[in-house]
């Protein structure tokens, strides 16, 4: 059996975001599971693009050299660090499709507000948030080189100009990358994406799965002390501190 290989986006911002959805991911998937930080300071060599105004994280870009770190071969799944995983992972592994290079939810997102988590810019583009959610048959996505990740536009990346038809990007269930906060609220999501921020973020605690998230969270971040048996550090909502510093260190 093959395990199922997933890279998450990983950001100096949302470190507390990165390990809950991992822990989301374990807690849920029934199949081996290989998970793998989109992390710069891993990538010196491989990627070097400057920092651009308009990315929100520090992977907007890097997402796209998966196929790469992945040998050009086999499957992968990328997904945004700002995710809780619901559901049995091996539900989407199994959407996998050999006629698609990607296989992504084809949102027609089109955010109102001008700001998102951190004040960063909320961008308006087609085929916003497709690149959030990525099975990736690699051996099709070999366009996208190491020169490519570095050289092209943000829309030629995130709207799949590398691929040379269409067609070549599949479709998965909206439960794969329910957007919290535009998608009504939907017991049976499999995969939330909190794109607009995190319940991490002091003004997102009261989101939708917010509660489901710092139950996850309070599971994954444990304080062992000299002499006692481990226990969970509890966090609630109303302990977040200010979106300039995401989450408390234990007491």
């Amino acid at each position: 059996m093959s395990a199922i290989r997933v890279f998450i986006g990983y950001d100096a911002s949302e470190v507390a975001a990165f390990h809950t959805l991992s822990q989301s991911i374990i807690e849920n998937t029934s199949i081996p599971t290989s998970i793998t930080p989109i992390n710069l300071n891993q990538l010196n060599g491989y990627y070097h693009r400057p920092p651009h105004h308009l990315a929100s994280t520090e992977f907007s870009f890097s997402r796209f050299l998966v196929p790469f770190l992945a040998d050009y071969q086999g499957w992968a799944i990328f997904m945004d660090c700002d995710m809780l995983c619901r559901s049995d992972l091996a539900e989407l592994w199994d959407l996998r499709d050999e006629q698609y290079a990607v296989q992504v939810v084809k949102h027609e997102h089109k955010p109102v507000n001008k700001l998102k988590f951190n004040a960063n810019i909320q961008t308006r583009y087609e085929k916003k948030n497709w690149s959030s959610v990525m099975l990736l048959n690699c051996g099709l996505c070999n366009a996208l080189t190491l020169e490519y990740v570095n050289s092209a536009t943000g829309l030629e990346l995130h709207q799949f100009k590398w691929l040379s038809d269409e067609k070549l990007i599949g479709e998965l269930p909206g439960s794969w990358n329910h957007l919290v906060g535009y998608d009504l609220y939907d017991q049976n999501a499999n995969l939330v994406h909190f794109t607009e921020g995190g319940p991490y973020f002091s003004p997102y605690r009261d989101c939708d799965y917010a509660e489901e998230w710092f139950d996850v969270f309070n599971r994954t971040h444990s304080v062992i002390e000299a002499g006692e048996p481990s226990h969970v550090e509890s966090l609630t909502p109303k302990h977040v501190t200010p979106i300039t510093n995401p989450l408390p260190a234990p007491q």
